[in-house]
């Protein structure tokens, strides 16, 4: 069981770092896409093909994969607060807790996900949409496994 413990820390521990790499860079693209999207005035008309969410580095699923990929990572560090109070009681009583905010930041994790494969498909994007994507992916896994060690506790001392 002390196994367990420490394994749902240290993944814990991970999956809150990786959350605010991905909120970093998820901030910069936002910010850059702000910065440098559309400026539409009155004497300017919307470009035939217009997206209200225009990236200027990447390809059409860029806009979509940051804004998931935005909620995933501002919902999993939650998670990770809710289950740091989790693993420092390691009660039945705080698992609920835990267990649902964690599935809930790795189905949109699983949906950044989805965006991020999307985008790899389409070929078109610079290094750090690249690093995102990686940290998404790996994201999507360690969250399953912080999801399954909390379970696998609950499983031992329930006969």
């Amino acid at each position: 069981m002390a196994a367990l413990k420490s394994a749902a820390s240290l993944l814990l521990v991970l999956n809150f770092c990786m959350y605010g790499v991905v909120l970093g860079i998820g901030g910069w693209a936002m910010n850059r896409a702000i910065d440098h999207g559309f400026i539409i005035g009155p004497d300017f008309y919307l470009p035939a093909h217009f997206s209200p969410i225009y990236f200027p580095m990447g390809d059409a699923a860029t806009g979509f994969f940051v804004l998931f990929a935005l909620i995933a990572g501002v919902v999993g560090a939650a998670s990770a607060i809710v289950g740091l109070n989790h693993v420092r009681s390691w009660h039945l009583d705080s698992m609920p807790a835990a267990v649902s905010a964690a599935t809930i930041a790795w189905s949109l994790t699983l949906l950044a996900m989805g965006f991020a494969w999307k985008e790899i498909s389409l070929g078109f994007r610079n290094a750090k949409l690249r690093t995102m994507e990686a940290f998404i992916i790996i994201l999507s896994a360690t969250q399953l496994m912080y999801i399954i060690s909390i379970h696998g506790s609950t499983a031992r001392r329930n006969p």
